[in-house]
């Protein structure tokens, strides 16, 4: 690992981070003053670097009130997209625009969506794929797990991934 110091919205140091990886992830996320659209931005900036140094495998990491067309979603889900929408739509629509962007690229890419984010203890283990998360939190390590092994094998290859507790 090396460190190289950067601005991921602005750009700086983005391209310096990127040459040389087998893959980026993104674990950004909204805080109280973070620009509106720092997901959408930096994502931009991640994939031009990607493209510009032969990088292909991005896995990026957003909430699960971000959806994919024609998914199913539970009653739970459809309750707390009404409550994201409220509460936090800039931030929901900062992630939608990321995504958006992140499909429409030639990248190898998976978007992880995951619920409420929590510490304390990992299990180690975790639900991946079509599944209802409701209103329950994962571990963070638990989300690194999970990132961590799809980036050793391609079964979200291109496809957005809910994940959960086990």
């Amino acid at each position: 690992m090396r460190v190289v110091a950067g601005n991921v919205y602005t750009g700086d140091g983005v391209l310096d981070a990127v040459r040389g990886a087998d893959a980026v992830v993104s674990v950004l996320g909204q805080g109280e003053d973070s620009p509106t659209d720092l997901l959408s931005v930096a994502g931009e900036n991640i994939s031009r670097a990607m493209a510009e140094t032969g990088v292909s495998r991005f896995v990026t990491l957003v909430g699960a009130g971000v959806r994919e067309d024609g998914e199913s979603v539970s009653l739970g889900g459809k309750m707390m997209g009404v409550l994201l929408k409220l509460l936090a739509r800039v931030v929901l629509e900062d992630a939608e625009s990321h995504v958006e962007h992140v499909r429409a690229t030639d990248l190898d890419w998976t978007v992880v969506r995951v619920p409420r984010l929590g510490e304390g203890d990992p299990s180690g283990e975790y639900r991946a794929g079509d599944v209802d998360l409701g209103f329950e939190a994962i571990d963070r390590a638990d989300v690194a797990r999970f990132i961590l092994d799809s980036l050793e094998n391609d079964e979200y290859s291109r496809r957005m991934p809910k994940v959960g507790p086990a």
